[in-house]
């Protein structure tokens, strides 16, 4: 009388269980009633999906990339990513769930050794991060050692 089977059966988005916290959660997990009274509007973010995180490895004015373009720039060293790499690392970052500062952390850590070494090597005009190059070095990073959430 009054509900309808349809209003009964709400479905639960299962991959994203924090659209569902209240104040009430949150004085449960320990936080004081004086703290969150100071937080009047509770709100959550979507995660991003792999598209977005392409665009915000390639697209905006200082991107990772160009940004570590232009670095190697400055060492008067060519830097392009394959596509193949780029794809690589949006997936990594998806796959750990890292979000966009996590291509960040997965650049770093496929990067580091040519940033250190390539600058004193006066022979190498250029530098091409392809699929095999990203993928030995993420291998040997410490991120691989993260657990996929």
């Amino acid at each position: 009388m009054g509900f309808s089977k349809t209003m009964l059966e709400e479905k639960v988005d299962t991959q994203n269980f924090l659209r569902y916290v209240t104040a009430v959660d949150l004085k449960q997990f320990g936080l004081i009633p004086e703290l969150i009274g100071r937080l009047p509007v509770l709100t959550h973010l979507n995660p991003l999906d792999h598209a977005t995180l392409r665009k915000i490895l390639t697209e905006p004015k200082n991107s990772i990339v160009k940004q570590y373009q232009r670095l190697f720039e400055m060492e008067n060293i060519k830097l392009s990513f394959s596509e193949a790499a780029m794809e690589y690392i949006v997936i990594k970052a998806d796959e750990y769930r890292l979000g966009a500062r996590g291509l960040r952390s997965i650049c770093e850590s496929i990067m580091t050794d040519a940033m250190f070494d390539m600058p004193s090597e006066t022979d190498v005009q250029e530098l091409v991060i392809d699929l095999d190059y990203a993928q030995s070095k993420f291998e040997k990073s410490p991120l691989k050692q993260l657990r996929a959430a």
